[in-house]
């Protein structure tokens, strides 16, 4: 059974960090390109960033350029959003997904004073 799951959100001041946790479980890991994509309250899905299988591209939204920072750890079957510099507009549901294909359930960031 594919399982992909989040981990690390929670309540966070403006200026803090947090960084979110993925692990998944079911597919070949190493073989796929993973992005990490949120969904703020009453919007839409929002692409964040991505990394490819074997850690050495990744990519970000304007949005968060500078401030978050992808990785992978392919002997752990893990993915990494390190956030810092956090504004209340990134308070959002992250999601992973794994080649668009496999998503997980997602972690709540709520970013406030």
């Amino acid at each position: 059974e594919v399982q992909l799951v989040e981990s690390g959100g929670g309540l966070v001041q403006p200026g803090g960090s947090l960084r979110l946790s993925c692990a998944a479980s079911g597919f070949t890991f190493s073989s796929y390109a993973m992005s990490w994509v949120r969904q703020a309250p009453g919007k839409g899905l929002e692409w964040v960033s991505y990394i490819n299988s074997g850690g050495g591209s990744t990519s970000y939204a304007d949005s968060v350029k500078g401030r978050f920072t992808i990785s992978r750890d392919n002997a752990k079957n893990t993915v990494y959003l390190q956030m810092n510099s956090l504004k209340p507009e990134d308070t959002a549901v992250y999601y992973c997904n794994a080649g668009m294909i496999y998503w997980g359930k997602g972690t709540l960031v709520t970013v406030s004073s």
